[in-house]
């Protein structure tokens, strides 16, 4: 439908009617549901949708999507609702598609690496769905977001450092476009130089071009050993130094460098009793350090000599390395619960 062809108003109660009686209980606009499809971490004001509808299938989406085109409505898609800048808001109301139902794993290719999934599966629970095939799904932005979310939200994480971010590791999507119908962008297969790159169009567009129903990602061998160090450091630049040593010397085996401030320590030693912060005292800056690999390669060895040579040129001021998951959990917790602004 172009724009011209769009009524100058919208008749919200028509189109709550008209989703009320093809969807059902699965139809909501109670306030407490709309208010949960608005939530946002940001300084934003919480902005509802009108209605909420949860589909359960791709044609549920077009109908939605179809229906919101003909009545000039906006569509709002859910997933999780773990996005922190504000892409769930409805200013202008709207009608917000939550696809958590949509949450089946379609297929499992071992043989190339690659999965199908709906929109709605998280990635936790993909990764315990993977478990007994040695495989893992890499992207880990923190939060248990849903595979379609953290698409179109380009999500990054703590293992970006090897493994990129959603944009390096989609290869191609189902997407519903804003007239209602559902298109695919390229294929599985890895290499390709055909068309238009739909999908790195549709990747980080944030629902604004189309609501994504189906994702085909890679996904990586599980890893055999892992590494994780938290390191203090009384500048910046010996951090900065430290992070060019550590790329250089483990590039391959690398995953993670993340940084934070002497004031997000702070924050968290003041106001949660349950971290256990290992270091007696605050210094500048710290960068938590993880290598994996799935190969077999000495990386214990390799990465306390990393930390011995960084040592003896006095670029790091204390630190801890953590080889059994317990430890890695802990260290871990700590990026977890700093302030978003001081990471």
């Amino acid at each position: 439908m172009s724009q011209t062809d769009m009524p100058s108003t919208r008749d919200v109660s028509l189109v709550t009617e008209i989703l009320r009686q093809r969807f059902g209980e699965r139809f909501q606009n109670g306030a407490s549901i709309r208010e949960q499809h608005a939530h946002t971490t940001t300084y934003i004001e919480n902005q509802p949708p009108d209605a909420v509808v949860y589909a359960q299938n791709a044609d549920d989406v077009s109908w939605v999507v179809g229906v919101c085109a003909q009545h000039n409505t906006p569509v709002i898609p859910f997933g999780t609702g773990s996005s922190l800048e504000g892409q769930l808001n409805a200013p202008d109301g709207g009608i917000s598609i939550d696809v958590s139902q949509m949450n089946t794993i379609v297929e499992v290719h071992q043989e190339d690496l690659t999965v199908t999934v709906q929109p709605g599966v998280t990635r936790k629970a993909l990764n315990e769905y993977l478990r007994d095939t040695g495989l893992f799904f890499p992207i880990d932005p923190g939060a248990d977001a849903s595979l379609g979310g953290m698409a179109a939200t380009r999500a990054s994480g703590t293992n970006a450092v090897r493994y990129g971010t959603m944009k390096d590791n989609v290869l191609s999507l189902k997407a519903v476009m804003a007239d209602g119908r559902e298109i695919g962008t390229a294929s599985r297969a890895k290499k390709t130089s055909a068309g238009y790159d739909l999908t790195r169009l549709l990747v980080g567009s944030e629902g604004t071009l189309g609501v994504i129903t189906g994702v085909v990602f890679k996904v990586r061998p599980a890893p055999r050993t892992v590494v994780t160090s938290l390191l203090a450091f009384e500048s910046l630049e010996n951090a900065q130094r430290f992070a060019e040593h550590a790329q250089a010397r483990l590039h391959e085996v690398l995953t993670g460098l993340e940084f934070f401030t002497e004031l997000g320590v702070q924050l968290l030693n003041t106001h949660l009793d349950n971290i256990q912060f290992p270091f007696s005292q605050t210094h500048h800056c710290y960068v938590l350090a993880e290598a994996q690999t799935s190969l077999d390669f000495a990386l214990n060895e390799a990465f306390e000599q990393l930390l011995e040579d960084c040592l003896e040129m006095e670029l790091v001021a204390d630190g801890t390395v953590a080889l059994n998951p317990a430890h890695r959990k802990a260290l871990w917790q700590i990026r977890e619960e700093i302030p978003e602004g001081q990471r």
